[in-house]
Parts: C-alpha cells; sequence; structure tokens
C-alpha cells in the first residue's frame, strides 16, 4: 500500500500507520501486529455488548460532569452504530490477545471515538473525542471487558440457545405424545430388554433438554452480576458516585435482562467462576445431545440389517459409491457439534483456573468458547429438528421385534419362579420358538399368558 493510503495516529508509545479507512487509532494497530494468531477476531457479540456499555457509560459520565453534553451525544450516536452491527469491519484484533480484554476495549474506545469525532465534524487527529479520557472515562479494560462478556453471553443464551432448546424439546414432547402406543423392545447393554413405547423413550429426551434449559437458566442469574465499578484492581478507583447503578440500569433496561452489580468487586474481577458455570451447563447439554442422537441412529440402522425401528428423512446421498445408501447426517452433525461443546468447556476450565490475584487474564478465550458452544447448540438443535426429527416416523420394525424378543419373560417370574422363567427363555432361543410356545409346552396356563404378556401393559408397570 502506498504512504497515501495510510494515516498517523498515536498513542503514549508513539505513532502508529494506520490504515486510511479505518475508525481504529494507535493502540488497535498495535495489537493488530501482535497477535497474528488465528484470524479469528473477538466476537462480534461481545464488541456489540461493549459499545453498549461504553453507549451506557456516557450518558452516566454526562450526569455526573465528567463528559460534557455535546461529546456524550456523539458517542452515544457512535456507539450505537457499533450495536447495530454498521461498524464490524472496524474490529480486527484476534481474539488470543492480551488476557484482560484491554486489546478490544481500546479497539472499541478508538472506533467510538473517531466516529464520534466524524458526526461532530471533526478530523481523526482532533482531541476533541479522546478514547480513554472521554470513551473510558470513569472505567478500567479490567472492570469493563468481562462486562460485556457478561452481557453478550447473557444475551445470545436468551436470545438463541434457550429457545432453540426450548423448541427442541417441545418437539421431543410432541412426539412422546404421538407415539404413546408405539410398543418396542427395550434394550439394556444393546440387548433385548423388556418392552418400552416409542413416546416413553422420547418423553425421557424431552425432558434432559427440559433439565438443561433449567441449569442454563440458572447458571445464568451468576452471569447477571456484572464487575463494573471496580476498575483496575476492584477497589473502584476514578469511578464516580452513581456511576455504576446508572450504566447497569441502563444496560437492563436495552436489553431487558436482570443485569446487577457484583456483590463483591474483587471476586468480579479475580475469577471467571460464572463463565465456567454457564459453560458447565452447556457441556451437559451437549452430553444429552450425543445421547438423543445417538439412539435415534441407532433405531434408524438398517433398513435391511438393523433396528429400522424409526424411517429418518432422506435428505442427500449417503456414499459416492453405494448407491441408494441414505445415512443419519443430521445426528452425525449433533454428535459432532456436541464434541466441540465438550471440547471448548475444557479450555473454559483452564481458562477459569488462570484467576491470579486480582484479574483472570484468560477472559477472551472464555468469552469465544463459551459464545461458540451457545450458539452451536442453538444452530444444531435447529438443524436436529427441522432436518430430522420433525418428519422421523416410526416404522413396523419395532412392534414386530417385540413378538421375538424373549425379555418378557420377566413378566412370568412372579407367576412361576426366576429359575423356571429363565429356563423358558434358553429353551426358546434354543429351539427357535417363541417363548409362548415353549411356555404351553411347559405346562403354563394359557390365560395366564394371555394376562401376562401383555406387551402395552409392561410398558406401563407393575405386575400383571
Amino acid at each position: 500500500m502506498s504512504e497515501a493510503q495510510f494515516r498517523t495516529a498515536h498513542d503514549t508509545m508513539g505513532e502508529m500507520q494506520i490504515p486510511v479507512e479505518a475508525l481504529w487509532g494507535a493502540s488497535t494497530q498495535r495489537a493488530v501486529e501482535n497477535f497474528p494468531v488465528s484470524g479469528q477476531p473477538v466476537p462480534l457479540e461481545v464488541v456489540h455488548a461493549h459499545a453498549m456499555l461504553k453507549w451506557a457509560a456516557a450518558t452516566a459520565n454526562e450526569d455526573t460532569g465528567v463528559v460534557d453534553s455535546e461529546v456524550a451525544d456523539a458517542i452515544r450516536r457512535a456507539a450505537d452504530e457499533v450495536i447495530d452491527g454498521r461498524l464490524d469491519e472496524h474490529f480486527p484484533v484476534d481474539v488470543f490477545q492480551t488476557g484482560s480484554g484491554t486489546s478490544t476495549n481500546m479497539n472499541v474506545n478508538e472506533v467510538v471515538a473517531n466516529r464520534a469525532k466524524q458526526l461532530l465534524g471533526e478530523e481523526l487527529s482532533s482531541s476533541k473525542v479522546h478514547p480513554n479520557d472521554h470513551v473510558n472515562a470513569s472505567q478500567s479494560s479490567n472492570d469493563t471487558f468481562p462486562t460485556s462478556v457478561h452481557v453478550a453471553v447473557a444475551r445470545v443464551a436468551k436470545d438463541e440457545t434457550v429457545p432453540a432448546l426450548q423448541h427442541l424439546a417441545a418437539t421431543l414432547r410432541e412426539k412422546s405424545a404421538a407415539w404413546a402406543g408405539v410398543v418396542k423392545s427395550g434394550r439394556t447393554h444393546l440387548m433385548d430388554a423388556t418392552p418400552v413405547t416409542l413416546g416413553q423413550e422420547f418423553g425421557g429426551y424431552a425432558r434432559q433438554i427440559e433439565l438443561g434449559v433449567t441449569r442454563l437458566e440458572r447458571s445464568l442469574e451468576s452471569v447477571y452480576e456484572l464487575a463494573l465499578g471496580g476498575t483496575a484492581v476492584g477497589t473502584g478507583l476514578n469511578c464516580p458516585p452513581g456511576f455504576v447503578d446508572r450504566v447497569i440500569g441502563l444496560l437492563a433496561d436495552r436489553t431487558g435482562l436482570p443485569f446487577r452489580e457484583a456483590e463483591d468487586h474483587f471476586e468480579a474481577q479475580g475469577s471467571r467462576d460464572a463463565l465456567v458455570d454457564v459453560s458447565g451447563a452447556l457441556k451437559t447439554i451437549a452430553i444429552s445431545l450425543i445421547k438423543i442422537a445417538n439412539d435415534v441412529r441407532w433405531m434408524a440402522s438398517g433398513p435391511r440389517t438393523g433396528l429400522y425401528e424409526l424411517q429418518l428423512p432422506e435428505i442427500q446421498p449417503g456414499s459416492s459409491i453405494m448407491p441408494g445408501k441414505v445415512n443419519p447426517v443430521i445426528p452425525e452433525s449433533v454428535r459432532q457439534v456436541a464434541a466441540q461443546v465438550i471440547g471448548n468447556d475444557a479450555a473454559v476450565t483452564v481458562g477459569g483456573l488462570s484467576g491470579e490475584l486480582e484479574l483472570n487474564v484468560m477472559i477472551p478465550l472464555m468469552a469465544r468458547n463459551v459464545i461458540e458452544s451457545e450458539r452451536l447448540l442453538a444452530a444444531v438443535s435447529r438443524v436436529f429438528v427441522d432436518k430430522c426429527l420433525a418428519d422421523t416416523e416410526p416404522t413396523d420394525q419395532g412392534p414386530q421385534l417385540v413378538e421375538r424378543s424373549l425379555m418378557q419373560v420377566t413378566a412370568l417370574v412372579p407367576e412361576i419362579g426366576y429359575e423356571r422363567s429363565a429356563a423358558l427363555a434358553k429353551q426358546a432361543h434354543k429351539q427357535g420358538k417363541t417363548l409362548r410356545e415353549v411356555a404351553l409346552e411347559d405346562g403354563v396356563a394359557e390365560d395366564t399368558l394371555d394376562r401376562v404378556l401383555d406387551y402395552q401393559r409392561m410398558t406401563e408397570g407393575g405386575i400383571l
């Protein structure tokens, strides 16, 4: 690029050359050059939340006389553009950066300040709006960045993850009700067991996801506590009275979420336990999804030589060499997402271990992984419903296999005892006969068998 394509900006370490079209400043440019690590910027959800914090801070600083009204109004207008996603290309800093998020805080400060200057008709070299003195007034990276991460995590959970999981749970409940009368063989250790209904199985899946939502929402309670007000080390140095209440009130009003000031600012800045808690809830949901997706693909296996109790929708060819083959690709996608979420949680756990003295220094990593897990689970839950579960139907195979199973002999135990029942099951298997046939031959009364070998009633429990 030619010199004409750059402008000069400075910070406390000196001058830097900035692409002329960029709204960021010298501190951001240093971070871009210092962290050419992953090519993945900080999640935009965090950037937008951080701009929302700057928007609210401008009002609080105006109220306390720290920033004059003209500058505060320009900061709010510029911050609104960031919040709305109109300036997304101006946030290039890699997510694997300074552990406190200082680079992103300065990126937002500089972009908001420079855009505010433009709105006021000032040159970018003007000091009319300063990234530190005005946009960052009454704040520190150490309290604002964790605050913005909490705001972002809570918003994604409430706007995306929870609704998608509720959609999945509702679909599983619908299937449970629709298939309440579809009797099939139960299986433990992947071996034949006493009968169940397909509806009972899907009811169990629905409950797993419902409990997952409850766990996630419960974990958000600690995320609603915000570190804002602790400034550099938790003492609140340079934070004027009334600032925190005003900012958090504005954030709560704008997001509709019950944010509140942290009860202890040393906890709020020295640890990131709330993010570890949320990640743990997301991991549990991922484990539930693995179980559900795995069961669905097992029950759909075949169609000629597997269980084939479910027919999944055919959405794409399954093989480049075997004509006509169709695979359970959506359950496979679900399981891969779940594996990624479990991996993300491992990284979040390590991040949570990195709270040294007055600051945790792995916040960007934790933010990236928690938000990715939230979004992945939201997306794949909707795909699971829309591309698979909605059009999945039971086959005749499940009810037919119940008749061939020998484990309904369990219902005979109260009538004839465990050992005689076991002998009948082994004899039926050896001779290739049904349990009813060998039981009649062994002298069990036909009316007893009619009463006991009622597969639908077996699924309801109790003694037949």
